[in-house]
């Protein structure tokens, strides 16, 4: 296997693991927002706010357990997105349509979160909170999809020399 093709793939290995794991944060929400509740205090914009969300999500669980089955579904295609990502882990030249198909989502993060969340009443600053996992996904695919035309140009071009000889 070639040094590129193993830079490749710990990329798209990498990508694949964090998109997962995100995804899947999504199931101990409760916990997390009352661990994150002691790290940021009430009285600042951000403990105030998660203080908010965390009663809401609370209240929601004891409530209408039903409604937290989305943040199961959520991380479920989280899980089945980044098992999208071993065809091109396998093959990335045959299956870059992978890759592009991930940077359009990535993008498609920004204006899903300010349009919806201006909409749900979600505070600017955690709107840009999650534009950010776009714009961190978006930069190893971007790395990924360079790599693969290098690769292509590389094929390509021992072809062309078989032909030549």
């Amino acid at each position: 296997m070639t040094n590129e093709l193993k830079t490749l793939r710990i990329w798209i290995g990498s990508f694949m693991v964090l998109l997962a794991l995100s995804g899947l944060t999504a199931i101990p929400a409760e916990t997390e927002l009352h661990f994150l509740c002691q790290v940021f205090p009430l009285g600042t914009s951000i403990g105030d706010w998660l203080d908010s969300v965390y009663l809401a999500v609370a209240e929601t669980g004891r409530k209408y357990p039903f409604l937290l089955y989305g943040n199961d579904w959520l991380a479920f295609a989280h899980v089945v997105l980044a098992i999208l990502f071993i065809g091109p882990y396998r093959d990335p030249v045959r299956n870059r349509w992978v890759i592009e198909f991930g940077v359009i989502a990535c993008i498609l993060v920004l204006p899903w979160a300010f349009i919806f969340g201006a909409m749900r009443g979600i505070p600017l600053w955690w709107r840009l909170v999650d534009c950010s996992f776009g714009v961190f996904g978006l930069v190893p695919l971007l790395i990924v999809l360079r790599k693969i035309t290098l690769l292509e140009n590389s094929v390509l071009k021992t072809e062309e020399d078989g032909e030549n000889i």
